[in-house]
Order: structure tokens, then C-alpha cells, then sequence
């Protein structure tokens, strides 16, 4: 690459971070619903015509937001799981499950934009999945290493959802009992939803030492997925 193409794609990539920014202020303010490129534009002092090379549709800019939040928080939770490499299963757990409520309290706009209410009119295009399964992913990890080390309790499942298991278990970890995926998605259902009553209030005037109860919560589902 040249030296000048070396400074446009610099200079690209400047702008393009500057429109996120000024985008997540506008989440804040408006919420995501009422994200707009002419509003964002004015902001950065550009004129929309320009702004729509780097985004040519509102959803385009939703979109790389989305990912963006979701590859922070994947990221906070694979750092969190591999901060104690050594550490038992449900420590390993209770570690990301941690850091997922770390990092929605510290960012709760983006937060709601990937976990709150949908968007109207938008709909997530297939390239949010891979960052989107991030935390699932490192969730799936550690049960996987339980399962192959100390292993995991038995974990009873109805006869009516066992083809439901299969299903989910060939979908998300072929190497895990059919059991452990439905723990799995219940348990990753759970976190969301502790996580989600904590910031958006539900717990107001009924929880009062929260990060207690949010870590006892964490080894519960550690249970509920069968780590010892």
C-alpha cells in the first residue's frame, strides 16, 4: 500500500469511527429507534451526501453499531473466562457471567440497543451472528471443558423434548450430551434476563445488594448447566 493510500484509509477509518461516536451519543439521547444520519451528519458538520459513503442507510450504521457492542462484550467476557485459565468450571463461569453485568452497567445504551426492545423497521442481517455468539460461545467453552475433564451432573430432560435437544445440541456442540445444550440455552436466557431486570429497573425496591445476589444467581446457573 502507498503512502497515500495508506493516509486515505487512516483518514477513512477516523471519520468512520467519528460517525459511531456522535451515532452512540444519539443512542443515549434518542434511543435507537430514532437514530438518524441527517442528525448525526449535522453533528460531525457534514453534509448527508458524504456521511452516505460511509454509510449508505441508516441500518448500515445500526448494524456496525450492533456488532461493535456485541464484539465489546464478547470481548469483556473471553478476557473475564481467560483471566483464570486454571480455575474450576464454575469459577470460569461466574467470571464471564460477572462480566457480562460489568460491562451492561458501564454500557447500558448499547446494551439495550442489542438486548432491549427491536428496532422498528430493522431487521439484523446475518453478519451480526458470529459476533453476537461471542458470549454463548465462551459460555459453551467452559461446559465443554467440564464435560471433557471432572464432567458434568446428570441433567434430566422430558422424553417431549429430547428431538428438541438433538436438535439444539447438533446446532451449537455436537460434543455436548443433549441435555447440557438446553441447560445452556436456558442458562444464557437467564443471564440476559438478570442482567436486563437489574438495568432496566425491574429490581428497584426489591433486590438491594445486587452484586451478591447477581453472583449467588451465576453459580445457580453453573448448577443448572451441570458444573460441578
Amino acid at each position: 500500500m502507498s503512502t497515500a493510500q495508506g493516509a486515505r484509509a487512516r483518514a477513512r477509518q477516523e471519520v468512520t469511527a467519528a460517525i459511531k461516536e456522535a451515532a452512540r451519543r444519539q443512542l443515549a439521547e434518542e434511543g435507537a429507534a430514532k437514530l438518524s444520519l441527517r442528525a448525526v451528519a449535522r453533528e460531525l458538520g457534514m453534509v448527508s451526501s458524504a456521511l452516505y459513503r460511509y454509510f449508505p442507510s441508516r441500518d448500515d450504521l445500526l448494524t456496525a453499531l450492533i456488532i461493535d457492542a456485541y464484539d465489546s462484550l464478547g470481548e469483556a467476557a473471553e478476557r473475564a473466562r481467560d483471566a483464570v485459565p486454571d480455575a474450576p468450571p464454575t469459577v470460569r463461569w461466574i467470571a464471564v457471567c460477572e462480566a457480562v453485568r460489568g460491562w451492561a452497567l458501564t454500557h447500558p445504551h448499547e446494551y439495550a440497543l442489542i438486548y432491549g426492545s427491536p428496532v422498528p423497521g430493522y431487521s439484523a442481517p446475518q453478519t451480526t451472528v458470529r459476533a453476537a455468539a461471542r458470549v454463548g460461545m465462551a459460555l459453551i467453552g467452559i461446559v465443554r471443558d467440564a464435560h471433557q475433564g471432572p464432567g458434568l451432573a446428570a441433567l434430566p430432560l422430558p422424553a417431549e423434548l429430547r428431538p428438541e435437544a438433538a436438535r439444539m445440541v447438533t446446532d451449537l456442540a455436537p460434543d455436548l450430551p443433549p441435555e447440557a445444550a438446553v441447560a445452556l440455552v436456558a442458562s444464557w436466557a437467564q443471564l440476559f434476563g438478570l442482567v436486563g431486570f437489574e438495568l432496566f429497573g425491574q429490581f428497584n425496591k426489591v433486590v438491594e445488594d445486587r452484586e451478591a445476589f447477581f453472583r449467588h444467581a451465576a453459580a445457580r446457573l453453573a448448577e443448572g448447566v451441570g458444573l460441578r
